[in-house]
């Protein structure tokens, strides 16, 4: 969820800030916490599919390629963590 917000404080407020208002430094702050807590995110859904043990490769790499796809695309964090939350809960249920 941070680093859905993070992404969007960068494109709807940092970017036109720097572009609209000639404030740069708008977009230093926020491209540097954003940038931190995308790798954050990598790191913590490599970590999630390899607990989860997402396998064959297939699967898991196609879940990683979600994950990935989802952190570039606005709003698409807040998509796939209700996606993900489903998935989570029909594990639990198993």
């Amino acid at each position: 969820m941070a680093e859905g917000v993070s992404f969007l404080v960068l494109l709807l407020i940092a970017m036109p800030l720097k572009y609209f208002a000639g404030m740069p430094l708008a977009v230093t702050i926020a491209g540097g916490l954003h940038g931190v807590l995308f790798i954050a995110f990598v790191i913590l859904a490599r970590e999630v599919k390899t607990s989860y043990k997402k396998d064959p490769i297939a699967i898991g790499w196609k879940w990683m390629g979600k994950a990935l796809l989802a952190s570039v695309i606005p709003f698409g964090t807040f998509y796939m963590d209700k996606y993900w939350k489903k998935e989570e809960m029909a594990a639990v249920n198993l």
